[in-house]
């Protein structure tokens, strides 16, 4: 299993493993994880799983491909830190990762 912490705008951090293969966003809802909406189920279709990756795991996450980079049109908020948590795959090396979720998603 692999940790991943998520901060919410006020500050209260909730530490929750995911499972190897799955995404941030199932992880997230799995755990009943507030500000994740996740209203299109992980389809790339909406921008309701919005959050910021930490700097110090931007590198290790990746950059958004092309498709979800037009999803993130629609999201609050967009910083250059942003990705959908539906497109990041849970794997070993993203153990402790840290993300933050926006002050609302779009």
């Amino acid at each position: 299993m692999v940790k991943i912490t998520f901060i919410d705008t006020e500050g209260t951090a909730r530490t929750v493993e995911g499972e190897v293969g799955s995404t941030v966003m199932e992880t997230a809802i799995n755990h009943g994880v507030p500000g994740i909406e996740a209203e299109c189920g992980g389809a790339c279709a909406c921008s309701t799983c919005h959050v910021y990756v930490d700097e110090a795991w931007r590198e290790k996450v990746g950059e958004p491909s092309p498709m979800e980079t037009d999803m993130l049109d629609f999201a609050y908020g967009v910083q250059p830190n942003s990705r959908l948590s539906c497109q990041i795959k849970v794997r070993e090396a993203l153990d402790g990762l840290i993300v933050r979720t926006p002050e609302r998603q779009a």
